[in-house]
């Protein structure tokens, strides 16, 4: 019942006792029936929207393993606010999905000529090594689920500015610092990270984490590169939007 009805009888100098019709107004409205909560996806459903070769004929798709996936769910942080950080890192899930898909996307190196030298080959090789790979992972949610997974993930920037030390397949990863990116334009909520990690053989590797929120949708990117370095994976964030409406 409107909160009008209950102030309309207070004017004059009768009680609104007095004033009050016993039978129920006609201009009463009726409840408004509950909004139902948002019913996450399945694994299946969700295979339905990731990424496809179609939707980026220059890049080829490669499985995520079960044993990575596996790992990453064993992920540990010693700064318990940067998990979020190195579950979407390792593919892993983020709180409670009802659902996951993952797919690996890097761009077609380009072609060498036949006739061209072994210089050119070299370097072409070289080019291809350093191509940025991005792990694409989709995870929907129950309720407002997606939006506290989402949460999480903007709440560690702060605290993982300073960085933590994560722990992945009982292997002790090197020292990851956390620093905001330019924002994408996607989705109902977004985030981009880029996260230096040290390494004992490269020195410093940095990557990208991107992360959009569409509805009790969470997609999450992570672009990697042997050459150290990765590019942000722009096109591959806007063609996956896309398909999640």
């Amino acid at each position: 019942m409107s909160l009008a009805l209950f102030t309309s009888g207070c004017g004059g100098s009768g009680s609104v006792a007095e004033k009050a019709d016993p039978k129920p107004s006609a201009s009463a409205s009726a409840p408004t029936p509950a909004v139902p909560a948002a019913k996450g996806k399945t694994d299946a459903e969700l295979a339905g929207m990731i990424l496809v070769q179609a939707d980026l004929p220059d890049h080829l798709f490669k499985a995520v393993s079960e044993k990575d996936v596996e790992a990453g769910k064993h992920a540990v942080s010693d700064v318990p606010d940067c998990l979020p950080v190195l579950q979407a890192m390792a593919a892993a899930p983020i709180g409670s999905p009802t659902g996951g898909a993952r797919i690996t996307v890097a761009a077609k190196p380009k072609p060498v000529a036949k006739d061209a030298s072994e210089e050119d080959k070299q370097l072409a090789a070289r080019n291809a090594l350093g191509t940025t790979a991005t792990v694409v992972s989709l995870y929907s949610y129950d309720g407002d689920g997606a939006q506290r997974a989402f949460r999480s993930l903007f709440d560690a920037g702060l605290p993982c500015e300073k960085g933590f030390v994560p722990t992945v397949a009982g292997e002790e990863l090197g020292d990851t610092t956390v620093r905001p990116f330019t924002k994408v334009e996607v989705g109902d909520e977004n985030l981009t990270y880029t996260l230096a990690m040290a390494d004992e053989e490269i020195g410093r590797i940095s990557t990208e984490l991107v992360v959009v929120r569409k509805a009790n949708t969470l997609a999450v990117f992570h672009a990697q590169s042997m050459s150290g370095t990765a590019d942000h994976p722009k096109s591959v964030v806007e063609a996956q939007a896309g398909k999640l409406g």
